[in-house]
């Protein structure tokens, strides 16, 4: 089970600097997005059974959301909102394949907790939510539903932070995902949450959250828990777009620790899915 955020990605690589109130050239492409149905696609792409539940608007964006997860064999627990319309992000990738992201949440605004019904956690062995939920104060209350609905089904769970830049309370954070077995963060959101950049800080954590993998960029990831800290290389890639590479790694790694790998090779599995995210224009897999 999956629960966050779908949209709509208008993606712009531009071929020079941004120049406040002048044109750059670039090349744009509509596509799917928002980190809850990236990483439902990529669970899938990593041969994961999986279902979606997630807001969307009663418009075209949302109907294209629909489709592209009914194709690639996501199942959907959609609620469709009468009024807001599906969330659209403006995603702005630099010669690097850096992004900066300008985002309407729209009706992930608006998910509520009536949109988790516990009966589509029926049959499920895990559900893994993306931060963004708990990070709105609109949407938190949603989030925690979610979490509370998974731990009375018996579900594990993990959470992915998301964005450093939105966790303005550490210890708000930390208290909503109290209880998580696998918490997910960057090196950016560690430091939210620790303080410090090295993965070892992630030590911190533990009884709060059961492991954290921590994702390093181009030094790979690591996983701590308490038997300690191990590690493994960044796997080789071209990087075009790095939009959607943490929800591609998130995807790896749950798909093989779910399966009963090791954690050294559900890193592995995470840091290659990334690899393949960063090598493609867009979030989402192509199947």
């Amino acid at each position: 089970m999956v629960v966050g955020d779908a949209g709509l990605d208008v993606v712009a690589r531009h071929d020079g600097p941004i120049v406040h109130g002048g044109d750059v050239r670039s090349a744009v492409r509509l596509a799917g997005g928002g980190a809850g149905a990236n990483t439902a696609l990529w669970l899938r792409a990593a041969g994961a059974d999986t279902t979606l539940i997630a807001r969307i608007g009663d418009d075209d964006g949302g109907r294209l959301i629909r489709g592209k997860l009914d194709e690639a064999g996501v199942r959907c627990a959609l609620t469709v909102d009468p009024e807001a319309p599906t969330c659209c992000v403006v995603v702005l990738v630099d010669g690097d394949g850096q992004r900066s992201m300008l985002p309407d949440r729209g009706a992930n605004a608006r998910f509520s907790p009536d949109d988790v019904d516990p009966a589509a956690l029926a049959g499920a062995a895990h559900l893994h939510l993306s931060g963004y939920v708990l990070l709105d104060a609109s949407s938190r209350p949603a989030g925690l539903a979610a979490l509370a609905a998974a731990k009375r089904a018996g579900l594990t769970t993990s959470v992915d932070p998301q964005a450093a830049a939105l966790i303005t309370d550490p210890t708000a954070f930390l208290g909503d995902v109290a209880g998580v077995d696998l918490l997910l963060p960057n090196t950016a959101e560690l430091v939210a949450l620790t303080g410090s950049d090295d993965p070892a800080s992630a030590k911190q954590l533990l009884g709060t959250v059961g492991a954290v993998a921590v994702t390093c960029g181009l030094d790979g990831a690591c996983w701590v828990d308490a038997d300690g800290v191990v590690s493994v290389p960044a796997a080789p890639a071209e990087v075009v777009d790095t939009t959607g590479a943490g929800d591609a790694f998130d995807a790896g790694v749950l798909a093989a620790w779910l399966a009963g790998e090791s954690t050294v090779d559900s890193l592995r599995a995470g840091v290659r899915l990334a690899a393949r995210a960063v090598g493609q224009v867009c979030a989402q897999p192509v199947f």
